[in-house]
């Protein structure tokens, strides 16, 4: 049964309530390579105004409370609290800010310098 690879049901849930998925994936899938999918499947036909991200790092999977790192495979991420293998399990989908928006909290802020005058009579 070693040549067998456990699939794991998956779909993603969007900021507005909407999924991608389910569908399933292979044990060994890495989180970067779901965040591919994830961006392959991101419904078209949205408004312009809408912050659709753009590459792998403008999303963050969540799976029981933790931010899963890209690095990692499905199988490494199993919690004891949330088993991926029973059942469709649901990964919230995160998307970062644009870098626009992100650059404009990112300035320092400016001060104004009061000067104080002394005058001796």
């Amino acid at each position: 049964m070693s040549g067998v690879q456990e699939q794991l049901e998956i779909k993603f849930r969007l900021h507005d309530g909407s999924d991608i998925g389910p569908k399933k994936y292979p044990a060994a899938t890495t989180i970067a390579t779901l965040k591919e999918s994830i961006l392959a499947e991101w419904p078209k036909g949205r408004s312009e105004n809408e912050n659709a991200p753009r590459t792998v790092n403008d999303v963050k999977l969540i799976n029981a409370g933790k931010i899963l790192e890209n690095n990692k495979t499905l199988d490494e991420c199993k919690s004891p609290i949330c088993d991926l293998s029973g059942g469709v399990t649901t990964m919230h989908v995160v998307v970062r800010a644009p870098t626009s928006e992100r650059g404009i909290e990112k300035k320092p802020s400016t001060k104004v310098e009061q000067r104080c005058g002394c005058v001796i009579l």
